[in-house]
């Protein structure tokens, strides 16, 4: 139950917010408008970055470190999608498609760091996760999220990619370049980490409701 629920509130963070700029189209609209970029016109690939980036930035944030890295993932994956938007099929929601490139370019951005660190076998993290229930209302999002990216690389990627964007261990072996079993042993422990900080009542992100009465 913890686990679904962190990856309920993780993974909607940001699908109902808007900006004031952003504008609603049909899909006839945005057929004219991918043309329009196509085409190389700036107001057109300035009304695509509104409608999507602040969903699209809320994704990079889950793979990144920091909002310094998200911002370098999220220019650099527009830039990917503005050159390569004339290959887009139509066989996919457009927000998909650009999310598939926001992640690639995500995890192109953190792969010099994916195998710096020795990995335990699945079996044996399994071994430290824990059946205790966890209260999450307590958390900000802004807290749940700082969570994930106090991760370690190779688990934050790991657990973005199973438990929120829905790849199998088998499809996140051949993206990493890793065993199936490594993927599931850093999911494992990223599972770990993660009840860990939300149970560690004096770690700096996981500061319950009662604790601060206390203070």
């Amino acid at each position: 139950m913890f686990l679904k629920t962190f990856v309920f509130i993780i993974g909607h963070i940001g699908v109902k917010t808007k900006t004031r700029h952003q504008i609603r189209v049909n899909m006839k609209q945005e057929k004219q408008l991918i043309k329009q970029c196509i085409q190389g016109k700036r107001q057109a690939q300035q009304q695509l970055y509104q409608l999507h980036s602040q969903q699209l930035y809320v994704v990079a944030l889950r793979y990144a470190q920091n909002q310094a890295d998200a911002e370098d993932i999220l220019q650099e994956a527009f830039i990917k999608i503005f050159t390569n938007l004339a290959q887009f099929r139509k066989d996919c929601p457009l927000f998909q498609w650009m999310k598939r490139i926001l992640i690639n370019t995500a995890l192109n951005h953190n792969r010099s760091k994916l195998y710096l660190y020795p990995v335990k076998d699945v079996n044996e993290m399994e071994e430290y996760l824990s059946t205790e229930q966890v209260n999450l209302s307590q958390y900000s999002l802004d807290e749940l999220l700082q969570m994930v990216q106090t991760l370690p690389t190779r688990c934050q990627v790991v657990f973005n990619l199973y438990a929120i964007e829905g790849y199998k261990h088998q499809e996140i072996a051949q993206m990493l370049s890793i065993s199936e079993g490594t993927s599931k042993s850093q999911y494992s422990r990223a599972k770990s980490l993660l009840q860990d900080m939300i149970k560690e009542e004096k770690l700096f992100y996981g500061k319950g409701i009662k604790q601060q009465i206390q203070l």
